[in-house]
């Protein structure tokens, strides 16, 4: 009984003093200090707001937190947090004076990371260096007391908002909500573990898994790391990732990893495409779009290439390989797209993406498609040269027989719904302004060989002209023109060029066409 009523007095004792410490002792006598040599390790001015001693939770926190930018950014705080909690060993406090810190924890902190014109960001130099002449950098510590030990088992931030955006130019800035941040065993000469999670603004989350260190202080971009990357369901319009006249958008899902060395960042990975769009005007795709690829950046040109681009629409595959370079507020693009043997059915879900709509009621079926494209140029202008066509394509509910009506009944063509295109290549040359198709090529099954070239606005506005070779017929060539949208497309005989053919030729066959389109225009 002795020896418990012994126990419970200095429990009770204990507890006392635990309460009674934080009236005791005045946190805030820490506070110079603790603001001094922060701000000598992050080369910027920190100050922070009224400290409470924890003595139960072993720690101190404050209910302010302020980093200043790099001055060349402007006056704004780097970050601004509500809350500042840091873990300290509490008896080399209480007997010594000496704060030992353990663990940091910044609560609903507003950080904005900034680039410039030249590249450079904000946060490059953040430790690099001294502290401004206006940081208490040289404030003593109090009597008895020694320096800040700032070796940190953890670092957290704890739903934060993070704004990335340019110093210059029109571009939104991309934002981050809900961002935890996790770094352990912080130690500038070695590998940290860390994570991040954020939700985007416009929807989608992200997270990050990896290693980062030692830490460069001369410049913090080139720290090495590693990681791995996971992004969900990004609008890249609604984020700002992508600008809105660019006509490019869509739910962009990514799994992947990236290294960098200091000097050069690799990423790798698979990109899943929802509801994509790909110029303007375009719809968003009914097939989703996978890319295997693998992406090389140089950090001090801030160009790179991409050098592995493996795109899937279903069982239908291309390959992508090229460059970006910055250009001014915008990238600069020069990629090649190649594929040779394509399944038709497999990419009718992307053409209201490339703002290409079939004539009403029409689909494609069976057949390959083909394509060798070049594009080049900034990306919300971006200008693409090359070479398309199909081979044994049906287009089921459009009969072009029926569109040139004359020559059908004439020609002793056969009505049908459909029209079977054994063959078809073009030359195409297309951009945001207009898209020209020249040297068109084509064999219709029943009707006979095609040639032509033409135009289609942004609108799906045609101007074609065309010629037919009836099958059958070895001198019967019929001009025509394709107006009209591509929806809606409308097939006009070219009188005037049948006539100048007629004259030319002299042929019976012809001539009879000729006289029949004239009568049954009259």
């Amino acid at each position: 009984m002795k020896f418990a009523r012994i126990l419970g007095i200095v429990v009770v004792v204990l507890v006392a003093a635990a309460i009674a410490l934080p009236f005791l002792i005045d946190a805030n006598q820490f506070r110079p200090m603790l603001e001094s040599e922060l701000s000598k390790v992050l080369g910027r001015q920190v100050t922070v707001g009224n400290l409470k001693l924890e003595v139960l939770t072993g720690g101190v926190s404050a209910d302010d937190l302020a980093i200043a930018d790099d001055p060349a950014f402007g006056q704004s705080p780097f970050v601004h947090a509500k809350s500042l909690k840091v873990g300290v060993e509490m008896w080399p406090l209480i007997a010594s004076r000496k704060i030992n810190v353990t663990g940091v924890t910044i609560d609903q902190p507003e950080i904005t990371l900034l680039q410039n014109p030249a590249g450079v960001w904000n946060y490059a130099n953040l430790g690099a260096k001294p502290a401004s002449p206006a940081a208490p950098a040289q404030t003593p510590a109090p009597a008895g007391g020694s320096a800040v030990d700032l070796s940190v088992s953890l670092v957290k931030i704890t739903n934060g908002r993070l704004t990335i955006a340019k110093t210059s130019g029109h571009a939104k800035p991309l934002i981050l909500d809900s961002v935890n941040i996790e770094l352990k065993d912080f130690s500038p000469s070695s590998a940290m573990p860390f994570s991040l999670s954020a939700k985007l603004s416009g929807g989608g989350e992200i997270k990050l898994d990896g290693k980062a260190g030692p830490i460069r202080k001369d410049n913090l971009e080139a720290t090495p790391f590693s990681l791995t990357l996971n992004v969900v369901h990004l609008d890249v319009v609604a984020a700002s990732a992508i600008a809105a006249e660019a006509g490019v958008g869509g739910l962009v899902s990514i799994d992947g990893s990236v290294d960098s060395d200091g000097a050069r960042i690799a990423v790798n990975g698979h990109v899943k495409a929802d509801r994509l769009t790909l110029v303007k005007g375009g719809t968003p795709a009914t097939r989703p779009v996978g890319i295997d690829f693998a992406v090389e950046h140089d950090l001090a040109t801030r160009a790179g290439s991409l050098q592995k681009g493996d795109v899937h629409i279903g069982k239908a595959s291309a390959t992508l390989a090229g460059t970006y370079t910055p250009r001014g507020e915008s990238m600069a693009l020069k990629v090649n797209l190649s594929a040779p043997a394509m399944p038709v059915g497999e990419l009718e879900g992307l053409l209201p993406a490339l703002n290409i709509a079939l004539p009403a009621g029409a689909s494609l079926q069976g057949g390959t498609a083909f394509a060798k494209l070049r594009m080049e140029g900034p990306v919300e202008n971006l200008a693409a040269v090359g070479a398309l066509g199909l081979n044994d394509v049906k287009i089921s509910g459009f009969d072009l027989g029926s569109k040139l009506s004359v020559i059908e009944s004439l020609a002793g063509i056969q009505k049908g719904s459909d029209t079977q295109l054994q063959k078809l290549s073009a030359d195409v040359k297309a951009s945001q302004q207009e898209t020209s198709i020249d040297n068109i090529q084509a064999v219709a099954q029943n009707l006979g060989d095609l040639t032509g070239s033409g135009t289609i606005s942004p609108n799906r506005a045609l101007d074609f002209k065309m010629k037919v070779q009836l099958s059958g017929y070895t001198h019967a060539t019929v001009p025509f023109f394709v107006r009209g949208t591509s929806s809606d497309p409308k097939f006009e005989p070219d009188l005037k060029g049948l006539a100048t053919d007629q004259l030319h030729n002299m042929k019976d066959t012809a001539g009879k066409l000729l006289d029949g389109i004239i009568k049954r225009g009259k």
